[in-house]
């Protein structure tokens, strides 16, 4: 579809002008309508009209509730609060008519999804638009644009905002990310001259480590709509699923010098779950966009960029729940004005065009109500219909905290699970009723089910604007199988923490499942009360009992507690976490002994975490939130522009996300080298690999493959590179479970992802690379052969001695978005066993 394009001239024109300060609220607004004096303006409650300076989100919160105050068209809530304990508003906008009956509004839309094809009423249903703005908090034109959709909405007056109203339900989530929109309006007003400064190397324009991007544990929120993993993640899901809204906008920045995008994106980089008719009403909706901002001398694009694959950003997760996702990118100022090489491009005028394309949503929607309630119906009886009756059944007997944690994510999604009757063997794998989770796939969320679950390694593209897979069976390491036929049982209503048996009194010692994944966290709160613990390097059995690998044993004779104490520690914890622990009443077991030299004493890790420039914000921040705020395990942050001062000695652990540049001095590499050698451990992770390497902290030797190529024009250069790249695969490899870097695992395969093309050749002695890449290694996902042949037989673990210490290093990220549990057991690994390595 042909766009018409304003002329640049016209476009420079506006936009340096712009720069002007002290506009009025005027220029954002359309001109034809007219505005209830009653409705107070954002400069009453702000202090200054958006534009002028960036919205913070306490103010944003004050104008919001001030607004809902003041106008019968709005209803506020607060859904919960950010990690910061921002609250997490959201506005639901329509006529004091539809307003007075929300919840029979809600009642009546389920014919939407209820699998049957058009017995809706389309005229009498309202459209249900969700806007959304800033889920990354240094792209703050959305939060402020919101600010003035909000007065526009409370405001305006006519025949037109009335229709708008009628027919529609708004629900306007003014800031996805409440704590990275507040991090970014310091950075920016607290740099901001009287007198704007354009020049790009303005300190205004060049934000601190790690921005304004993320939320407070540094995670992009636009990669968690699926997984679900954060507050402000699960507050906007229960949003989505309570409305299932038929549009739902996302409101992004991108470049300086780029102009605006509107979806929808490349069309052959959508998800084959997408149906057509979805793309077909993105594109008529564009037409709307195209329109409204021709009308403001707004240069524009669609097509040419950004994808529609990865269901877990904000503008592709509602195409798989039968609505539209809408992503709108706007070239950011980043600060008040910067020069671009369209100009000075003014934050005000980036306001501006979010605005107008947020107005252009509510009128596309209005004029395409029966078309896009349509969609709705038709996705579900379609899912339905085209969906064969099978059924997903996973567990984790050996560490049911997966299970749970993977079934929970589920029920936030409203996907119907259910017990199993009876005890199932399903390819050599077996099921136990009490344990497992059954997931029938013809259901209504038939085609999410197949987005979470489905493997795919074939694709009409090479190129990936994110990942090319995310099976969470893979990501939450769980027992998996599909079969035709099974037994249910009854319907789970609920998602209950597991709990372990009872755990019975001992005198004598107790035994700590390490499989279960808050074994760390009982570990480190019981070596917190001064208990001394040890680890199993070998299997053994009690009383028909077996103990695997890495179990703790923790002694009750001779502590710094009695027997009662100890026990009322342990039983306690270990109900809460979710960990078994038995006890045991002699040493005398089968295997090795309770007072073997297999039995090594367990140190309580002193963890310590570099951040800072040079440092992979994301994989800082994954690290970050494991430790902190999934096990409760002390880390402490050291900064590399402060590393030379700080003094290494009290800690135990380094761990080092991936890097770029020059991450430290020649003096600071001596002085880490020098702790190292005294004892120390280094934790390395994916690009840091190669500075470890250089530096001599280890000898590695990688894997490469010169690049060729063959009847490539110009052109499509860009493809050739963009195909070579690994942007996120699952991959199977072989583990050695007799290695302390398996201890916990009860298979002898592992799913990794990896999104890097580091490819690190095998030790020499087979023992030391307890962890290889298969000969057939792809389970989903993307990759070129010639990448695939690098990765065959390659290891993504090796770990070297250095002095008294330890170097381990990882190519592949093993604690991805928060979310892949699977192979976060390897880190915790790496810290709590790294002197058995």
């Amino acid at each position: 579809m042909p766009y018409k394009v304003f002329t640049p001239f016209i476009f420079l024109l506006l936009a340096f002008t712009s720069t002007a300060q002290n506009h009025s609220l005027d220029y954002f607004l359309p001109k034809d309508v007219s505005y209830n004096s009653e409705i107070p303006k954002p400069s009453k409650v702000l202090g200054f009209v958006p534009g002028d300076w960036h919205i913070s989100h306490d103010k944003l919160v004050q104008y919001m509730y001030t607004l809902a105050e003041a106008s019968d068209r709005i209803q506020i809530e607060n859904r919960g609060f950010t990690y910061e304990k921002r609250p997490l508003i959201l506005l639901t906008v329509s006529s004091q008519k539809n307003l007075a009956r929300l919840d029979e509004i809600k009642r009546n839309r389920q014919v939407l999804t209820d699998s049957q094809l058009n017995k809706a009423d389309f005229d009498n249903l309202p459209v249900v638009v969700n806007q959304g703005f800033s889920v990354h908090g240094n792209e703050p034109s959305g939060a402020n644009a919101a600010v003035v959709l909000a007065y526009y909405l409370a405001a305006a007056e006519g025949k037109s905002i009335e229709n708008l109203l009628n027919q529609t339900v708004i629900l306007l989530d003014p800031s996805f990310n409440p704590d990275g929109i507040q991090r970014f309006a310091h950075w920016t007003n607290s740099n901001r001259s009287t007198n704007v400064n354009p020049d790009p190397r303005d300190r205004e324009f060049d934000e601190t480590w790690p921005g304004g991007r993320t939320n407070h544990y540094w995670f992009d929120l636009n990669r968690d709509w699926l997984p679900i993993q954060l507050p402000e993640s699960q507050a906007r899901i229960k949003t989505f699923y309570e409305w299932r809204p038929n549009i739902l906008t996302d409101h992004h920045e991108m470049g300086s010098n780029s102009t605006f995008f509107f979806q929808p994106g490349i069309p052959q980089r959508t998800n084959p779950l997408t149906p057509q008719l979805n793309q077909d009403l993105t594109e008529k909706i564009g037409n709307f966009h195209a329109s409204a901002l021709d009308s403001i001398g707004s240069l524009y694009y669609s097509k040419e960029s950004f994808d529609d694959f990865y269901y877990g950003k904000g503008s592709t997760f509602p195409d798989v729940n039968g609505s539209i996702g809408i992503l709108f990118e706007q070239a950011s100022s980043r600060g008040s004005a910067q020069e671009t090489v369209n100009g000075i491009l003014a934050f005000k005028f980036t306001i501006k065009n979010q605005f107008t394309t947020a107005l252009s949503t509510l009128e596309a929607a209005q004029n395409l109500k029966n078309d896009i309630l349509k969609l709705q119906d038709k996705f579900y009886h379609d899912a339905l219909k085209e969906t064969s009756k099978d059924y997903y059944v996973f567990a984790k007997e050996t560490n049911p905290f997966l299970a749970k944690t993977l079934h929970k994510v589920l029920y936030q999604h409203q996907i119907e699970t259910y017990h199993l009757a009876n005890e199932i063997e399903i390819e050599g794998q077996e099921f136990k009723p009490l344990q497992s989770v059954v997931v029938p796939s013809r259901q209504a969320q038939a085609k999410l089910i197949k987005a979470m679950f489905k493997s795919r390694t074939s694709f009409k593209d090479s190129i990936f604007y994110d990942v090319s897979a995310w099976d969470f069976n893979h990501a939450f390491g769980v027992d998996f199988a599909k079969t035709k036929s099974l037994e249910l049982g009854e319907k789970y209503n609920t998602v209950k923490p597991f709990k372990p048996k009872g755990l019975s009194k001992s005198s004598y010692a107790y035994a700590i499942r390490w499989s279960d994944f808050n074994a760390p966290q009982l570990a480190y709160k019981l070596q917190d009360k001064g208990l001394r613990l040890k680890v199993a390097q070998k299997p053994f059995e009690l009383k028909g009992i077996k103990f695997s690998y890495g179990t703790l044993i923790l002694h009750v004779a001779n502590q710094k507690l009695d027997a009662d104490q100890i026990y009322n520690l342990i039983s306690g914890w270990s109900q809460n976490l979710g960990v078994e622990v038995r006890g045991l009443s002699t040493g005398l077991t089968s295997g090795i002994n309770l007072g073997s030299p297999n039995m090594k004493a367990l140190t309580q890790p002193k963890i310590a975490l570099m951040v800072g420039d040079g440092i992979r914000s994301y994989d800082a921040g994954e690290v970050w939130h494991l430790l902190d705020a999934r096990l409760e395990i002390p880390v402490t942050k050291l900064d590399t522009k402060n590393f030379r001062s700080r003094n290494l000695s009290k800690y135990s652990h380094l761990i080092i996300p991936s890097s770029y540049g020059r991450l430290l001095s020649e003096s600071e590499i001596k002085e880490l080298k020098s702790w190292v050698k005294q004892g120390g451990t280094i934790i390395g992770y994916r690009n840091t690999l190669k500075w470890l390497n250089n530096s001599g902290f280890i000898n590695l030797e990688f894997k490469s493959d010169s690049l060729s190529a063959k009847n490539i024009n110009f052109e499509d250069r860009s493809k050739l590179y963009g195909s070579r790249q690994i942007g996120g695969a699952i991959f199977e490899a072989k583990i050695d479970r007799t290695h302390p870097i398996n201890f916990g695992y009860d298979r002898d395969k592992i799913a990794l992802f990896r999104n890097t093309e580091l490819f690190v050749k095998p030790h020499r002695l087979s023992y030391k690379n307890p962890i290889k890449y298969t000969e057939n290694p792809l389970l989903s996902g993307y990759i070129n052969d010639s990448n695939l042949k690098l990765l065959q037989d390659s290891v993504p673990f090796q770990t070297s001695g250095l002095g008294r210490g330890q170097v381990i290093v990882f190519t592949d990220n093993t604690n991805f978005r928060g979310f892949w549990l699977g192979s976060m057991r390897l880190l915790m690994n790496s810290i709590y066993f790294s002197n058995l390595m």
